[in-house]
Order: C-alpha cells, then sequence, then structure tokens
C-alpha cells in the first residue's frame, strides 16, 4: 500500500496520541498494528522509535479490547483547543 505523505503524517501522529488506539488507524487507513509498528520503524530517528514503542507498549488506550469502558472519546479534551 502507498501512502501519501500527508497520510504518512496522521498515521504518526495517531500513533503518537495515547488514545487512539490501533483500531483507528486500521478502520481509517487499513493498517494493522504491526504495520503501524513497521512504518514507525521506518520514519522516526531510532531513539524516537524506541520511545514511542516503550510508551505505547501495554498501554490499555491504544487498544479497544483493553480499554476501560469509561474511554469514550479518542482524544483528550484539550488536545484540539478552540479560539
Amino acid at each position: 500500500m502507498q501512502l501519501r505523505e500527508d497520510e504518512t503524517s496522521r498515521i504518526i501522529e495517531m500513533a503518537w496520541e495515547d488514545r487512539t488506539p490501533f483500531e483507528a488507524i486500521y478502520t481509517l487507513f487499513g493498517l494493522d498494528e504491526p504495520s503501524v509498528i513497521k512504518l514507525m520503524r521506518k520514519h522516526l530517528k531510532p531513539r524516537s522509535f524506541n520511545t514511542w514503542r516503550a510508551r505505547v507498549s501495554g498501554r490499555k488506550t491504544k487498544h479497544l479490547q483493553m480499554r476501560s469502558k469509561e474511554v469514550v472519546r479518542g482524544y483528550c479534551k484539550t488536545q484540539y483547543k478552540h479560539r
């Protein structure tokens, strides 16, 4: 699958977001978790990739099945600030 630069950028942004599950990336772009990991490894510097992997490994909010039922939105309420 060939992704445009803006799509790749959005996937990377979504992968860094704590509350955006891998399933959302799959729904929007058709990339499963192993494919996202591969994309991140390719496009991030090694240290950034390792930081990201440590951050998302085992993070319950990155997997819908592991999420608490109390998490009802995919982003933090302060993430998108309106003027």
